[in-house]
C-alpha cells in the first residue's frame, strides 16, 4: 500500500478489510495533522493582523489622526501578501 495518494487508491478494491481500516486510520491521522497546521497558520495570521492594526493605531495616535492617506492601501497590501509599504516600515 505504499505510493502516492492516487496510486494507493487505484487498487482500493483489492485491499483486505484490515488494509482498508489501516488506510482509513492513516488518512484520519493525516487529516488531523493538516487541520492542526491550518489552525496554527490561522492563529499566526491573526497575530500578524493584530500587530499590523496595533502599529497603525500607534502611528496614528502619535500623528493625531485615525487613518492617514495610504494606510488602508498599505494594510491591504500586507494582508494580501504583496509586502510592506515603505511608509509602514518606517522608511527602512
Amino acid at each position: 500500500m505504499d505510493g502516492s495518494s492516487f496510486e494507493r487508491l487505484i487498487n482500493i478494491q483489492s485491499f483486505t478489510d484490515e488494509e482498508l481500516k489501516d488506510l482509513a486510520g492513516r488518512l484520519a491521522d493525516e487529516e488531523r495533522e493538516v487541520s492542526m497546521r491550518r489552525r496554527l497558520l490561522h492563529a499566526e495570521m491573526d497575530i500578524v493582523r493584530a500587530e499590523t492594526v496595533r502599529r497603525l493605531r500607534d502611528k496614528n495616535r502619535s500623528e493625531g489622526g485615525l487613518v492617514r492617506d495610504g494606510d488602508i492601501a498599505a494594510l491591504t497590501d500586507i494582508l494580501s501578501g504583496r509586502g510592506y509599504s515603505e511608509d509602514l516600515q518606517g522608511g527602512e
